[in-house]
C-alpha cells in the first residue's frame, strides 16, 4: 500500500491528466490525496473578482469533491490561487501550500503537471511540487511522476526540450478508464464536445493510443521525474 498525492492546478488538471490510473490505485488498496491549488474559474474576467464568481467557483469545487470520489480518492482539497495567474504571486507561497500538504499525509509518490506544459499554472505547479520534494534526508517521497493534460501539454511548441516524452505507462481497463470518464463528465463548465482534446472520446482515443504504445488496450503515461529506490 503507498500512499499517493496528486498535486493538480486546476479542478479537472487531476482527472485529465491521471484519473484512470487513481481508479487502479485506488481499487488496489493505495490511499489517494488530491490537491487542487488554483480556484479554476477567474480567469475568464477581465479583472479578476473571485466575490463576483463565488456561485461558480463553488460549485466547480463541489464538482471536484464528487469527481474524486468516483476515483476512489480518499480526500480533495481545493486552494483559491488565482486562476491562470500563478506567474502573479510568489512561487514561495505555492511550495509552501504543497508542503503543509505533504506534511500531513507524508505521501510515497507524487503525481503532477509536465514541467514544460503551455498553461503557466501548470508550469508553477511542476516547479513548487519539485521543490517541496526535495531530495533530503526523512523525506517520504520516492517517486514523482508528471502527466500530460489533453488541450495544454500536447499544444505547447514541441521541440526536443519542452516535449511531453512518457517514460512510464500504467495500463489501465475497461473500468479505470470508465471512472475517469465519469468524472470529468462531472465537470460540466470544463468537459468539452468533441473533438476537443477535453472531451470523453479524445480521452477514450488518448488511454487507447497510449495502449498502443506499449500494446495493451488502454494505459495512462507519464515522465518519471524522479525515483529513489
Amino acid at each position: 500500500m503507498n500512499k499517493i498525492l496528486v498535486v493538480a492546478a486546476h479542478p479537472d488538471d487531476e482527472i485529465l491528466g491521471c484519473g484512470a490510473t487513481m481508479a487502479k490505485f485506488s481499487e488496489e488498496g493505495n490511499i489517494i490525496h488530491i490537491l487542487i491549488l488554483g480556484e479554476g474559474i477567474t480567469s475568464r474576467q477581465d479583472i479578476r473578482n473571485s466575490k463576483a464568481s463565488k456561485a461558480e467557483i463553488d460549485k466547480l469545487h463541489l464538482e471536484a469533491k464528487e469527481a474524486a470520489k468516483i476515483v476512489g480518492a480518499k480526500s480533495v482539497e481545493v486552494l483559491k490561487f488565482p486562476d491562470n495567474r500563478f506567474d502573479t504571486i510568489p512561487l514561495l507561497d505555492i511550495i509552501k501550500a504543497v508542503e503543509i500538504k505533504k506534511q500531513e499525509i507524508k505521501p510515497d509518490i507524487v503525481f503532477t503537471h509536465h514541467a514544460q506544459d503551455l498553461n503557466i499554472d501548470h508550469r508553477k505547479t511542476f516547479q513548487a511540487v519539485l521543490t517541496a520534494c526535495r531530495p533530503v534526508k526523512n523525506e517520504t517521497v520516492r517517486e514523482i511522476f508528471s502527466f500530460e493534460i489533453p488541450s495544454s501539454t500536447e499544444w505547447q511548441a514541441q521541440t526536443s526540450t519542452s516535449a511531453f516524452l512518457p517514460t512510464q505507462y500504467i495500463v489501465i481497463t475497461e473500468s479505470h478508464l470508465k471512472a475517469k470518464t465519469e468524472a470529468i463528465e462531472i465537470y460540466t463548465s470544463e468537459v468539452k464536445n468533441y473533438p476537443h482534446p477535453r472531451s470523453s472520446t479524445a480521452l477514450k482515443l488518448l488511454a487507447e493510443w497510449r495502449g498502443i504504445n506499449i500494446g495493451a488496450r488502454y494505459a495512462e503515461s507519464f515522465e518519471m521525474v524522479r525515483r529513489i529506490l
